[in-house]
């Protein structure tokens, strides 16, 4: 039985992303890799990572956001090389590379623990008004 005024949770929540900080232009974040984001070889998925980026890069534009206005992602691509088994941690830091009034452009890297590159993303935010209903 569902409760009724119990909230979904959201992707982040469901994946258990964490966002210790974040300024202007830079988030940053961290992700055990549990069940939850590994693939069926017990290792980090590269879908996880790559909702880790966009995660993170929508948040960052939301940041920078007009009132009214809303990032939605347009495109993302990356690179994942390196394997991360359960049970460790990723780091996240994106930074903002370019900013339009209606395009945003992120780098997005996930480390390991000890500094080494897991994935390296890009993605791309476009800003549209949000409609009222």
């Amino acid at each position: 039985m569902k409760d009724a005024d119990a909230r979904p949770r959201i992707l982040h929540e469901v994946l258990g992303m964490e966002f210790p900080q974040s300024e202007p232009g830079v988030v940053l974040a961290r992700m055990e890799v549990t069940h939850a984001v590994c693939q069926r070889f017990g290792f980090l998925s590269g879908g996880a990572s790559l909702a880790l980026a966009e995660t993170m890069a929508g948040r960052g534009s939301l940041a920078l956001c007009e009132e009214g206005e809303v990032p939605l992602g347009v495109q993302v691509s990356a690179n994942h090389v390196r394997a991360v088994p359960l049970g460790e941690v990723v780091l996240g830091e994106a930074r903002i590379i370019s900013r339009t009034r209606t395009l945003h452009v992120w780098n997005v890297d996930i480390t390991d623990e000890e500094g080494r590159l897991v994935s390296t993303s890009r993605v791309t935010n476009c800003i549209k008004k949000r409609k009222v209903a």
